[in-house]
């Protein structure tokens, strides 16, 4: 019996393991076949769905021609319904500014295609995927056509366009009822109505062709259950629509009438030409009158993204026979005179904040920036400033003198809406391809007018002044510096690639100790610098091209934790400002080790591949595959890495200095949370702004981030002289002297110190230098040439010398305001401040007699 039930035992386990072999063996195959299954069911469910043809409303204007009127106590705002076009009277001055200039249509210098610019208030351009972009001006393809409707919302006027090459509304009845079709024909002459029996087709829902679609029918023609109706032919072409317009006007059909048979009609009708739909509000806020653009009204198809957007292209524009100039936001501030001349030179043209890094170029010959959002036009005795509030970041600034393709000087901001990115599909098509973003961020683009009734740009100056004041308010207050504000940059150390056991491995390059630092801190200190702040580069993690900040660890060869805390220590006690500098965007030479992994950490682009970044060469303009790439960070990574660098200097109770953050702005399409390049500079904002007890410093110094930092450095005083240029003014630093502190470039590696001292005068900026404990000699065989001349020893006595002369004739300047600024001749300037001190510069090369003042060649004199 024993041996029986353990032989059955034993068949039992024998049975049992071949069903798991059996059952195993079916696993993967059954996995398979459900891949197999959900493919077919996704094909069958989504693939094969028809995509939804997309709808853009179509406008259509049916006001009169009254003028539409918005007033308050300081001006009037009058709109002429039929173009859209207005004027905004200063009742102050009584000056009246046009949005379009006077007499564009009659200009003899545009063609066609520039006088219907000229006459639009907006000007669009979109593009499709082979790259090519078109541009759509508001009068001919809207305001003609009809193609737009206005409205009062509260306070402001709201005008919503559709623009394109639509077909012209005509005053025809679309459909029609049996007894409406023959009164109208009955009134016709007998010629007249066979051409109108011509172009409506009768339907009776009972006696349908097999080819009509009664349920079609029935939902864009309800009344047709009803009785029976006459239909426009869809094919009915332009010029018979004319004629037909003309036969029913004939007779008395009214576009009351029109509206009433419009209401029969209930088909949506679709166009292959691209249509777009953009809507702007205009609204007087006080002194100001205020031009929002909301991305949630702009409708469009996929195929044809909206590319760019021009409001107000020609706002102000000057006239051959107008005195003036536009002020354009280069360096610190442009002017471009009226009908100078200069029609052979490139129009000026210049991104707000620069690059974004977050899309792709393929070369830089030049990169363009303005590092605040501010344009404006002055005409004898009066102007206005345009300052771009929401949206400025994707904007650039574009201003050209008249004679070119029309006769008028202009100024506006051009902004870019749909970005893209360019695709290398060279091996299987001849022509570009680009990708576009695929949806628009829920924001506004909103440009602000102010009206001066002043023709200086002084007064321009002190007028947004007062915008910032008001805008800021406790943040933006008047400082109680005694001495010239002074940077120092002592550079830590650098990267420089030596063998170890034969393998060429980066290692950081000691340039200045945490204990020489300190020594030359105590120095400069004795030898009487004042109000002195200094940023120390390349103290961490690697050295001035930093390893990414997830841990900041100080250079072991600079000293120790403790160095660089008896560092710390000695300059407050010495009154000096200490600022830890860091890059906070970027990876440079960053691995897994650092805590960095590129797929990851990196931001995306467009295609949602990593932006991985080279320097460009300045020969070729082209990138250098010779050098090592870096890394854009993941927007949120990045803003980790700038808490973590403030958290470390507060450790240390010294302040913190950025390098990029408040001067370099990019977006981020990552997949799981893309960031627009406009939410990314509220994020950079919103971070200053907690860091009210933490001292902090940056470089440029854009608009958003000056009025939370205590210094700015390295700010781009005078800009690119390009050609079309007539001179250069302090616009911006009119509005923060006394308030902010700011310095120029390093005098001496700037390559030109002399130079930079003089416009370091004549923009009231601080003085700025970089310095370094080792000699030059230790920067051979390394890429950073450009700290040659910073060696300690050789740099100092005149740094002493520069600074002790500047500060003892211009110290007292930097807690007052700026009050005036003029040219006395093509090299000689004049700066004013309140308390009547009066700074010239020459930069000629021969003394100068100023206003009984004598001022020597290449230098500047302070007359109190």
């Amino acid at each position: 019996m024993k041996r029986e039930k353990a032989i059955n035992q034993e068949r039992i386990t024998e049975r049992n393991n071949k069903i798991r072999e059996t059952l195993k063996s079916l696993i993967f195959p059954t996995i398979l076949a459900l891949i197999i299954l959900g493919g077919v069911y996704f094909v069958i469910n989504y693939q094969a769905r028809p995509e939804e043809e997309e709808i853009v409303e179509l406008r259509s204007y049916t006001g009169d021609d009254q003028a539409i009127v918005m007033e308050n106590d300081s001006l009037k705002f009058t709109m002429d319904p039929l173009t859209t076009q207005f004027t905004v009277e200063v009742k102050e001055s009584g000056k009246v500014w046009s949005s379009n200039p006077e007499g564009a249509a009659n200009d003899s210098l545009a063609l066609l295609e520039e006088k219907n610019k000229l006459q639009s208030p907006l000007i669009m351009s979109y593009a499709v995927e082979t790259g090519l972009e078109t541009t759509v001006n508001s009068y001919s393809q809207s305001a003609l056509n009809g193609i737009y409707e206005i409205s009062r919302e509260g306070d402001s006027i709201r005008v919503d366009y559709s623009l394109g090459n639509v077909e012209k509304e005509y005053i025809i009845p679309p459909v029609m009822t049996k007894d409406s079709y023959e009164k109208w024909t009955a009134l016709m002459e007998k010629d007249d109505s066979g051409v109108i029996s011509q172009y409506y087709k009768k339907y009776d829902i009972k006696k349908l062709k097999k080819t009509d679609n009664k349920e079609e029918l029935l939902t864009n023609y309800p009344k047709l259950a009803e009785q029976n109706l006459y239909i426009l032919r869809s094919s009915t072409k332009e010029n018979v629509r004319k004629k037909m317009q003309g036969i029913f006007e004939s007779v008395g059909y009214t576009y009351e009438d029109y509206t009433a048979d419009k209401e029969l009609d209930l088909s949506q009708k679709t166009s292959d030409k691209p249509i777009f739909d953009v809507s702007v509000i205009y609204s007087l806020d006080g002194d100001d009158l205020k031009v929002e653009i909301p991305f949630s009204a702009m409708q469009y198809k996929k195929d044809y993204p909206i590319y760019t957007l021009t409001p107000l292209p020609y706002f102000g524009a000057g006239g051959p026979a107008d005195e003036g100039y536009i002020l354009v936001p280069e360096g610190g501030g442009s002017l471009i005179n009226f009908n100078n001349g200069k029609t052979s030179q490139n129009n000026y043209y210049a991104n707000v904040y620069g690059w974004d890094m977050c899309l792709t170029r393929k070369a830089v010959v030049h990169n363009t920036r303005a590092y605040y959002g501010v344009y404006g036009i002055a005409n004898k005795d009066d102007s206005f400033l345009c300052i771009l509030e929401d949206g400025r970041s994707y904007a650039a600034i574009q201003a050209d003198v008249a004679g070119k393709n029309h006769s008028y000087n202009y100024v506006n901001a051009i902004y870019s809406i749909s970005q893209r990115e360019q695709y290398d599909v060279g091996d299987i098509a001849n022509s570009d391809i680009y990708k576009y973003v695929d949806k628009l961020p829920d924001e506004s683009l909103v440009q602000r007018y102010r009206f001066i009734s002043s023709g200086s740009y002084v007064d321009m100056a002190r007028n947004y002044q007062d915008y910032l004041k008001d805008k800021y308010g406790q943040y933006l207050s008047l400082n109680t510096d005694a001495n010239t504000p002074v940077s120092i940059e002592i550079v830590g150390a650098v990267d420089k690639v030596k063998q170890v056991f034969g393998v060429p491995v980066s290692r950081p390059l000691k340039l200045t100790t945490y204990r020489e630092a300190e020594e030359i801190i105590k120095t400069l200190k004795a030898d009487g610098l004042q109000n002195m702040s200094v940023k120390l580069s390349g103290w961490c993690n690697g050295g001035v091209k930093q390893k990414i900040l997830k841990k900041v660890k100080p250079i072991h060869s600079l000293g120790s934790g403790k160095d660089l805390q008896n560092l710390a220590t000695t300059a407050n006690s010495e009154g000096v400002n200490l600022y830890l500098n860091g890059i906070t965007q970027y990876a440079f030479d960053s691995t897994l080790a650092n805590g960095f992994f590129s797929y990851t950490d990196a931001a995306k682009l467009i295609s949602k591949e990593r932006v991985k970044l080279l320097e460009y060469s300045h020969t070729t303009y082209a990138q250098r595959d010779d050098l090592d790439p870096y890394y854009l960070l993941h927007t949120s990574l990045a803003g980790k890495m700038s808490d973590a660098l403030a958290s470390t200097a507060k450790k240390y109770g010294v302040g913190a200095s950025f390098e990029n953050d408040g001067r370099d702005l990019s977006s981020d399409f990552y997949r799981k949370a893309p960031y627009s390049r406009e939410a990314v500079s509220k994020l950079q904002e919103e971070r200053f702004k907690g860091l009210d007890s933490t001292k902090v410093m940056i470089n440029m110094g854009n608009d958003y981030a000056v009025p939370y930092v205590d210094m700015v450095t390295n700010m781009d005083l005078k800009g690119s002289e390009y050609t079309i240029l007539d001179g250069c003014v302090p616009f911006y630093q009119i509005a923060l002297h006394g308030y902010i502190d700011y310095t120029g470039r390093s005098v001496n590696i700037c390559g030109n110190a002399e130079e930079q001292i003089l416009e370091s005068a004549e923009y009231g900026a601080g003085l700025s230098y970089t310095v370094m404990k080792e000699s030059a000699f230790a920067l051979q065989k390394t890429l950073y040439t450009e700290y040659y001349g910073s060696e300690f020893a050789s740099c100092h006595q005149e740094l002493v010398d520069t600074y002790s002369r500047y500060n003892a004739e211009l110290g007292h300047t930097f807690n007052q305001e700026m009050t005036g600024h003029e040219r006395l001749s093509e090299t000689v300037t004049v700066t004013e401040y309140a308390d009547g001190t009066r700074v010239y510069v020459n930069y000629g090369y021969a003394d100068y007699d100023a206003e009984g003042v004598t001022v020597s060649a290449r230098d500047y004199r302070v007359v109190r």
